[in-house]
C-alpha cells in the first residue's frame, strides 16, 4: 500500500524558511516521480516542484524558482522541499504526491489530476 506522509509545515514570517519532508513507502523509489503541490483556500491545486525517479531532473513553478529546491533520498525514502524567502502567497496546504506512470517532471507538475497517490498535506502559513 502506497503511503506518503508530509511533515515540516508551520507558521513563518515573510522572508523566512521552512523545509518540508515527505516520507514514502509501498513502492520502489527508483520507479516513481514525486512532486510537491499546494492549494490555497478557493484556489486550484497547483504544482510547486517535481523530481524524477533517478536522475534528479526537476521542475519548478515560475513563482518559486530561485526560492524553492526539491531533492530526494531514495535510501531514506524521503523527498524534501526547501523553501526560502517565503511570501504570504506561498501559504496553503502542501501535498506530496507520487506516480509511477508519468514520464516527465513537467507533466507531473502541470497535470496533478493524472497523479495516483497523495499524502494528506501539511499546512504552511506565511505571515506578512
Amino acid at each position: 500500500q502506497v503511503q506518503l506522509v508530509e511533515s515540516g509545515g508551520g507558521l513563518v514570517q515573510s522572508g523566512g524558511s521552512l523545509r518540508l519532508s515527505c516520507e514514502f513507502s509501498g513502492f520502489t523509489a527508483d520507479r516513481y516521480f514525486i512532486g510537491w503541490f499546494r492549494q490555497a483556500p478557493g484556489k486550484k491545486r497547483e504544482g510547486v516542484s517535481c523530481i524524477s525517479n533517478t536522475d534528479g531532473t526537476t521542475s519548478h513553478a515560475d513563482s518559486v524558482k530561485g526560492r524553492f529546491t526539491i531533492s530526494r533520498d531514495n535510501v531514506k525514502n524521503t523527498v524534501y522541499l526547501q523553501m526560502s524567502n517565503l511570501k504570504p502567497e506561498d501559504s496553503g496546504v502542501y501535498y506530496c504526491a507520487a506516480d509511477g506512470g508519468i514520464t516527465t517532471v513537467q507533466a507531473m507538475c502541470e497535470f496533478p489530476v493524472l497523479i495516483a497517490h497523495w499524502g494528506r498535506g501539511t499546512q504552511v502559513t506565511v505571515s506578512s
